[in-house]
């Protein structure tokens, strides 16, 4: 049975408000998605990677892949107009040249701090149960509000759990998930664990971490940086 990484580096990051996508912003002297690519290639269960990519960045992901010796990339398809697109196009690709019961982690590109840990808990819960969302528990108050404006209400926090990537799933299910979502016109939802839920599945957790982050705004990118040099201080101890 393969394990495969189906890295999801298809959006434009408009939220960044940069002049290029965010997964090929440069972090000390390094792309944020080369980080995210390593951490696939050095995990010993990992048997290759596939990318889902902006089409007119492809030939500088290959060069990225060259210089930085990503050797397990084994295939790269265009990205689609939104995140449930681009997951499908990713995922009906390798079905056509792999098992139905070989396991596709799939992950954001603009998560680079993915550790060995949860890669190795997320392929893990996914053999066990056909499933695994990355999640971490829910620490803040969480408050109800029709308007965004004012709240009468709040939510138990232990009730909810905070969602994160790799999220497995074996090749054969997630297909005919997506499968069946364009039967049923469901074209647009958030990520694949909240595609499941609207499908009539239920989904099983994998642990996540606080540091495992997804950079959206550049907030994210100088909170990416700080993790980047305590991880470095830790390597000097």
């Amino acid at each position: 049975m393969a394990n495969i990484a189906l890295i999801i580096a298809g959006g434009l990051g408009a939220r960044m408000h940069q002049n290029i996508p965010k997964q090929f912003l440069t972090v000390n002297d390094r792309p944020v998605i080369v980080y995210t690519l390593e951490a696939f290639q050095n995990h010993p269960e990992i048997d290759e990677i596939a990318i889902v990519c902006i089409e007119d960045w492809q030939s500088v992901l290959w060069a990225y892949a060259k210089q930085f010796n990503i050797t397990k990339i084994k295939l790269v398809v265009p990205g689609g107009k939104n995140g449930q697109d681009s997951i499908r196009n990713g995922v009906f690709e390798l079905e056509k040249t792999h098992k139905p019961d070989d396991i596709v982690l799939i992950h954001d590109a603009i998560r680079p701090m993915v550790s060995a840990e949860i890669i190795s808990d997320c392929i893990r819960v996914t053999q066990k149960y056909g499933s695994a969302i990355t999640v971490i528990p829910c620490a803040e108050a969480m408050m109800q509000t029709e308007d965004g404006v004012v709240s009468a209400g709040s939510y138990p926090r232990d009730r909810l759990k905070r969602t994160q990537t790799p999220q497995g799933f074996p090749i054969g299910k997630i297909c005919d998930l997506h499968r069946r979502a364009l039967e049923e016109g469901i074209t647009n939802s958030v990520a694949s664990c909240t595609l499941m839920i609207e499908m009539g599945e239920q989904v099983y957790f994998s642990s996540g971490s606080e540091k495992n982050i997804k950079l959206t705004t550049v907030e994210d990118i100088d909170i990416f940086k700080a993790l980047l040099a305590a991880k470095r201080s830790d390597w000097l101890k």
